[in-house]
């Protein structure tokens, strides 16, 4: 797992071709507003978080973000236990994002 500021997390996404967004928080919080194009899985649905992750292609790069960062942390290390080697954790998280938003 690795840990970027804003300007890293958008410049390696923007870089990688082979990147995928998601959003690990609740639909309640995804409906403020969210980073075009994630796909959403609230990290607090255990089991069901963990399921929905397998389906995943773990060949791809994750750049994973929630509200302040913690939850998105988790997330990634939860992420690389389980197989996947490319997880980007945003820093601060999405109240700090300065990039686009969808609503």
């Amino acid at each position: 797992m690795a840990d970027l500021s804003q300007e890293e997390w958008a410049n390696q996404l923007k870089e990688d071709s082979n990147a995928l967004i998601l959003d690990v928080r609740t639909q309640d919080e995804v409906a403020d507003g969210y980073i075009p194009n994630a796909m959403n899985i609230d990290i607090h649905l255990g089991q069901g978080f963990l399921d929905e992750l397998e389906k995943l292609d773990k060949s791809k790069s994750y750049y994973v973000y929630c509200r302040s960062g913690a939850r998105s942390g988790q997330a990634c290390a939860i992420m690389n236990s389980i197989g996947f080697e490319k997880a980007y954790n945003l820093e601060g998280g999405f109240m700090n994002w300065e990039g686009e938003v969808a609503e």
